[in-house]
């Protein structure tokens, strides 16, 4: 029987180094036998964050802070309105798999989307999951960047509720060019999500997904 998980919600948006520097501790933890696995709920302040596949032209203005980040993929941006979810999982305990673990991450988010009717789809080729429009067109509505330690995972996925989608033009999301794609948000399409119905529904699909979580909910 696979061990439960704490599942832990940030009450106040959390400085970017200062979260690293807990996952960072957590993920030490886990590794060592010491903690147990979490998956953290949070919001940041407005910023930037450079993946390990980032290129310098994708930054188009630097409207807020930029961090450069361990996790893959490229420029992303964290800000208010958005659930940050970072995801300190040992593969140790399941599969080894890390493609394995990424494409559980996309039906997690698949599956929580649905629960407010939204049609979440994976896209060849780019990473997250996104909203197809009968015009043709696509757009972003949560992003996936991981890294993994010691077959322990940290970083994980940040879904649009409802963040100000104008900041995203400071950069290439993710590096995807082009008038088809853009970035929205469950706001922006319509429908009136708070941030503890999110959270529901993410709880909600994770366990479908990933197992057991430990009685409760933390805060931080």
């Amino acid at each position: 029987m696979r061990a439960a998980i704490d599942w832990t919600i940030g009450a106040q948006p959390v400085p970017y180094l200062e979260a690293v520097s807990r996952m960072e501790a957590r993920v030490d933890a886990i590794t060592r036998g010491a903690a147990a696995q979490e998956v953290w709920l949070l919001e940041h302040p407005p910023l930037y964050t450079a993946g390990t596949s980032s290129k310098d032209n994708d930054l188009l203005e630097a409207r807020f802070p930029v961090f450069r980040t361990g996790r893959g993929g490229q420029y992303t941006y964290h800000g208010p309105g958005q659930r940050v979810a970072y995801v300190m999982l040992d593969l140790k305990q399941r599969k080894q798999d890390v493609r394995r673990f990424v494409r559980d991450l996309e039906e997690w988010l698949i599956r929580a989307l649905s629960e407010f009717n939204v049609k979440g789809e994976r896209k060849d080729g780019r990473v997250g999951i996104w909203v197809s429009h009968p015009d043709g067109s696509e757009d972003k509505i949560a992003a996936i960047g991981v890294r993994v330690r010691h077959w322990v995972t940290f970083h994980g996925v940040s879904l649009n509720v409802d963040p100000e989608l104008e900041h995203f033009n400071g950069i290439v999301p993710c590096g995807i060019r082009g008038e088809k794609f853009g970035v929205t948000s469950l706001a922006a399409l319509g429908l009136p999500v708070s941030m503890q119905d999110a959270d529901v529904a993410l709880k909600r699909a994770f366990e479908q997904v990933f197992g057991p979580l430990a009685p409760g909910s933390q805060r931080a």
